[in-house]
């Protein structure tokens, strides 16, 4: 299991638009992914799930993957959401 906090950039944060973007992004990898808020946790691959925690702009989450390639799939994630998804 691999594991890593973020603070969400983007003043709107998991949206609609980013959090189909982070569900795009979470579904390219094998692992089983997480997405915890406070102590909240959901599917990182669910769209409902992301937007049932109503992630704002400066909200802190973590991500969780277990599995073959979990270190490769946090990162991207953390990467994705440091970037502010393009916006």
């Amino acid at each position: 299991m691999y594991v890593k906090d973020v603070l969400v950039q983007n003043q709107v944060g998991l949206h609609a638009r980013p959090a189909t973007f982070f569900i795009q992004k979470a579904n390219e990898f094998k692992s089983s992914i997480w997405i915890e808020k406070e102590e909240r946790r959901v599917n990182a691959k669910s769209l409902l799930g992301v937007l049932s925690l109503g992630i704002v702009g400066g909200t802190s989450i973590r991500i969780i993957a277990d599995g073959a390639d979990e270190e490769a799939a946090v990162d991207g994630l953390v990467n994705l959401v440091e970037s502010g998804f393009a916006e």
